[in-house]
């Protein structure tokens, strides 16, 4: 049977291997995948003499219909996983072995490990972070040899109490829930577990979303931070940090740190998103006018203007992923501790970095801007996550509104 794929230097197929017949005359049926010289074979569980494989395509007998399905079905998981790598150009047979042995671990710790180990080898070392502390958590829970059949509606039940007596927000508990349903989804699709197994969806276990935090600010209070002053320089540059953050369309910690002078074209800075530039087809630049408050505090805290610097001087362009992501830590919590304490004096509450996206995102949407308009702008994949962004905000205002009826 003739199952191939070819892209990019990959290539995927379906072989009898004749040069390692068994002790019984058999040869084994393996996947083979090529890649820069390189080859590596994968198991079906299928063997034959040649014979016998010349005949399976034309073969209309029951068994051989079963055989050709099994046999496609190993070509198809492990094309997709081919695939998958391919696209997020981060392809090798290492990458892929890692992907093939999370996808049939025996555990879910196992797959939990298999698929840090992928994310730490493709630099995506916040998401691998992310994964280690939900094992963490599921391990002080069930120990450290979860079988899949063991996660059903009434264990998951059990786990997010569990989450919940450690004094875990429902926000934080649908994080944990959503990493594990993400592997257990992964599992499914290989064939781990069946579809009468998988404990998610409508009818069975529905993860709760936590409700929203109320970060946004006014613009007046906006006004007050950014006239706030202490004399002291290490405040004055965490307000402009934090300030650039709000005015560039809420920009995250990890795109801020990253943005070199090369990426202000126009009068404008373009930059993709750190978070979905590795899991979507299409390549989203965000676009932010340079506006005469941004470029004074690039002038002022900036590196010199040379295309290839970074704009800001925190990272040195040498760092490992873990070294970037631990210094992107240190900054953050270097301007939240200290804009909470500006928070603080000017009876505002809690200012973060997360303040300035949430509020940049509120305060268009206050103004009356398009919600299209501001999805795009903060880079989000489609509406829904822009809505759902919103909604505590929206209440916020409908409280607000409410309250005024009775001021009579």
């Amino acid at each position: 049977m003739t199952l191939n794929y070819a892209k990019d230097g990959i290539t995927v197929a379906v072989i009898l291997d004749t040069s390692h017949p068994k002790k019984n005359g058999l040869c084994p049926v393996r996947v083979r995948v090529a890649y820069a010289r390189q080859r590596q074979y994968y198991p079906t569980g299928k063997d034959f003499t040649p014979e016998e494989w010349a005949a399976l395509p034309a073969s209309k007998a029951h068994a051989a219909a079963a055989t050709r399905k099994d046999i496609e079905n190993s070509y198809n998981l492990i094309r997709k996983e081919v695939e998958e790598l391919a696209s997020a150009g981060s392809f090798s047979l290492d990458a892929l072995n890692v992907r093939l042995r999370g996808a049939t671990s025996d555990t879910v710790n196992t797959a939990f490990r298999a698929r840090m180990a992928e994310l730490e080898q493709t630099g995506r070392v916040g998401s691998a972070i992310v994964y280690d502390n939900v094992l963490k958590g599921l391990e002080r829970f069930a120990g450290p040899r979860i079988a899949f059949g063991a996660v059903t509606v009434g264990w998951l039940e059990r786990y997010a109490d569990f989450l919940r007596g450690e004094g875990k927000a429902q926000t934080t508990i649908a994080i944990h829930l959503r990493h594990l349903r993400a592997i257990l989804n992964e599992a499914k699709r290989c064939g781990v577990i069946k579809e009468v197994q998988y404990p998610f969806g409508r009818g069975r276990y529905e993860i709760q979303g936590g409700e929203g935090r109320k970060l946004a600010l006014t613009l007046e209070q906006i006004g007050q931070i950014a006239r706030y002053d202490d004399g002291t320089d290490t405040t004055a540059k965490y307000r402009d940090y934090w300030l650039f953050l709000y005015l560039c369309n809420g920009i995250n910690m990890a795109d801020f740190v990253r943005l070199r002078f090369r990426d202000i074209v126009g009068g404008e800075v373009c930059f993709v998103r750190q978070k979905t530039e590795r899991t979507t087809k299409t390549r989203k630049e965000i676009r932010v006018v340079v506006l005469d408050r941004m470029q004074a505090i690039i002038d002022r805290w900036g590196n010199a203007p040379r295309p290839d610097a970074f704009i800001f001087p925190v990272l040195n362009g040498k760092e490992t992923p873990l070294e970037r992501k631990r210094k992107t830590q240190y900054l953050t919590r270097s301007i939240n501790r200290r804009m909470g304490e500006v928070g603080e004096r000017l009876g505002i509450g809690s200012i973060s970095t997360y303040t300035a996206r949430h509020s940049f995102a509120t305060v268009l949407k206050r103004a009356g801007a398009n919600i299209a308009y501001i999805s795009e702008s903060l880079g989000h994949q489609d509406l829904k996550t822009t809505e759902n962004y919103l909604a505590a905000f929206e209440r916020e205002e409908r409280q607000r509104n409410a309250e005024l009826l009775t001021k009579f």
